[in-house]
């Protein structure tokens, strides 16, 4: 069924067809397109009448009581300035297929197109915020054995060369003496990388480079944390 926005419709004067279609039309949804007010909300309120039977059309009522709480200058946005809340008498009727014409119910092609737009678009949208929350940083924390070639070697300056490795993603952690026999001791030092940042390939060589101080390097222990 078809109306036109200068269709004066009266809803509280029996039961029209034109008011229980809509009634049960209204039934699924909150607004004539569906999830939004539209043009269409606003050309057809205006031809509504302010008394709404609600036990007759209980849909319908919500509806138009809902489109009211808007003032004038809301639902003109929806129109363009088109809408107004005075209906046009009853004769001013235009021709038939003219561009005033509108469907107020779609069709159900329409309908489910929209439909699943709206479902593709809301996917889409978690997709992306899902995408750009950040997860849990990846750490590791490693227990390192640094050797010195001789006990003419001190472990202190071993130490204080090792930390001063500065990397975005390291932090040292604790650090001692460790004895290997017959007074020669290695460094036993720890730290905590975050995985995307550090590699612990490139972290050993430069440990090594020190090759004044340091014989070798071990990994003791290497764990996720």
């Amino acid at each position: 069924m078809v109306f036109t926005p200068n269709s004066a419709v009266t809803i509280n004067a029996g039961i029209p067809a034109e008011c229980k279609q809509f009634n049960d039309y209204l039934a699924t949804r909150s607004y004539v397109d569906g999830y939004e007010p539209s043009s269409r909300d606003a050309a057809l309120y205006s031809h509504f009448k302010k008394e709404v039977n609600v036990g007759q059309f209980p849909h319908v009522a919500r509806w138009h009581a809902h489109i009211a709480s808007f003032s004038d200058s809301e639902r003109e946005k929806w129109t363009g300035g088109a809408a107004t809340s005075t209906p046009t008498k009853a004769d001013d009727k235009p021709a038939a297929g003219g561009d005033d014409d509108f469907d107020l119910f779609g069709s159900e092609e329409e309908d489910d197109e929209e439909k699943q737009r709206i479902t593709e678009q809301r996917l889409k949208d978690y997709a992306a915020k899902k995408s750009k929350k950040p997860g849990p940083i990846a750490k590791s924390n490693i227990l390192y054995d640094v050797k010195p070639w001789d006990d003419t070697i001190n472990i202190d300056d071993i130490e204080k060369a090792v930390r001063g490795i500065q990397l975005d993603g390291l932090i040292w952690g604790a650090s001692k003496k460790v004895p290997v026999a017959f007074g020669l001791n290695k460094l036993q030092i720890c730290c905590v990388v975050e995985d995307d940042k550090v590699s612990t390939d490139a972290l050993e060589e430069s440990i090594c480079e020190f090759e004044d101080l340091v014989q070798s390097i071990d990994v003791v222990s290497f764990q996720k944390v």
